[in-house]
């Protein structure tokens, strides 16, 4: 009955969306880093269910050094009408003329946590001295080349007094998400947002780490500034933001930074 009231409130949200927007259907490309997508895969459906507009997804990290990676992507002069990616790369696009400033809107944030192949034992990471313990213990280290990883690797660990002790063991995985370097036993333990874990199969999410080592990277989505579709590319983030959204958001495991 929940999963029926949701779904028709998010087609109520999307329908309220459609005849506020432009009158024909037309085809959104959208470029979009891990860390929204579960939730961005389970909405999407209903708003182009309800307005007709067709929704076309690349996929890619916010940042790093790969071909794919959606800053590089808008760099070689690919075609989108929406970006979303973590906030403060989000900011980069912006600087560089390549999201409209204007558009600017904050999705929301999803914890970084710990995940171990399925059935493996599982670290006590409660404390931050457990966690530093587990970070030595392990014998394999994996995190990504996006924004958790670069908090991790070049920010948490050294503040932590480990970066020494673990620098031999850590894998900055390209492009590929944790959850599945994790799942065919490359590396014994892997960090990236609860959201992006959860899509993969083969892991148990150990947890998210001490909340006061957490970094709160909110995702956000804009505009393109070469945008083709830009109404309808707005219809879709109001929609992302609207109230009857906020529950696929929720499950996927991500939360609401607090404004203050």
């Amino acid at each position: 009955m929940r999963a029926i009231t949701v779904a028709s409130h998010l087609l109520v949200a999307a329908g309220a969306l459609a005849l506020a927007g432009s009158a024909s259907a037309a085809e959104i490309k959208v470029f979009i880093s891990g860390g929204f997508s579960a939730a961005y895969d389970t909405l999407v459906p209903a708003f182009e269910r309800a307005t007709g507009h067709k929704v076309v997804t690349e996929r890619g990290p916010s940042m790093g050094e790969t071909p794919q990676a959606i800053p590089n992507r808008l760099a070689r002069g690919e075609a989108a009408d929406v970006v979303i990616v973590v906030g403060y790369a989000l900011d980069g696009l912006i600087k560089d003329g390549k999201v409209t400033a204007a558009s600017r809107t904050d999705l929301a944030w999803s914890p970084i946590a710990l995940a171990v192949k399925e059935g493996a034992p599982k670290p006590d990471i409660s404390t931050v001295d457990a966690f530093k313990r587990a970070l030595i213990a392990a014998k394999s280290i994996a995190h990504s080349d996006s924004a958790s990883g670069v908090y991790l690797s070049t920010e948490l660990f050294g503040r932590l007094g480990v970066l020494d002790q673990i620098q031999g063991k850590l894998y900055k995985s390209p492009g590929e998400p944790v959850g599945r370097v994790v799942a065919r036993g490359q590396a014994e333990i892997g960090f990236q947002p609860v959201s992006e874990l959860r899509p993969h199969p083969g892991i148990d999410i150990v947890g998210p780490i001490p909340a006061e080592l957490q970094v709160v990277n909110v995702f956000a989505a804009g505009l393109a500034t070469g945008a083709t579709e830009p109404d309808a590319g707005k219809a879709l983030i109001a929609f992302l933001v609207s109230p009857a959204a906020r529950p696929a958001i929720l499950e996927s495991g991500m939360e609401f930074a607090e404004k203050k």
